[in-house]
């Protein structure tokens, strides 16, 4: 560990973490729905996400995010929808930063059965009512530029 590292882990200055997550949409009765899924440990309604994987880039690691932990399977755009920031709680009382590069996943199909099925709820949301549940504002900024009429 440089000293740089270290100076800063002592004065509990933690550098953002990257995540990557999958904004699976669909148009249902011509307006656009998100789907949404509850965090493992608070139950938050929150996208798929997750770290990085070796041996993927950064929308196929979305892509899997998608399927472990809401059974969807679908075409992931190469560019980033867009970014927003949450502070993840690694133990009670500490946090840390992170940063979460937002792919858009359109053509979604879900499976009954996927590897999370059993301790995640997951559910199609109306953009507006989406980004009234989520807690990070710059994500539900996100999801409100999204809500407009579907063609």
């Amino acid at each position: 560990m440089g000293f740089r590292r270290l100076l800063l882990d002592l004065l509990g200055v933690r550098p953002e973490r990257l995540q990557v997550a999958a904004l699976c949409l669909r148009v249902c009765e011509g307006r656009r729905e998100v789907l949404l899924i509850t965090s493992k440990r608070q139950g938050r309604w929150i996208l798929p996400k997750g770290w990085p994987m070796a041996g993927s880039d950064l929308p196929g690691s979305a892509q899997q995010e998608a399927w472990e932990e809401a059974g969807a399977r679908g075409r992931v755009r190469a560019e980033p929808l867009g970014r927003y920031h949450y502070a993840s709680v690694l133990v009670e009382d500490f946090t840390q930063p992170v940063e979460v590069v937002v792919f858009m996943m359109e053509d979604v199909e879900l499976a009954d059965g996927y590897p999370e099925a059993s301790i995640r709820e997951r559910r199609w949301w109306p953009l507006a009512e989406a980004a009234a549940e989520v807690e990070e504002p710059e994500l539900a900024a996100i999801l409100r530029s999204l809500d407009k009429p579907a063609h």
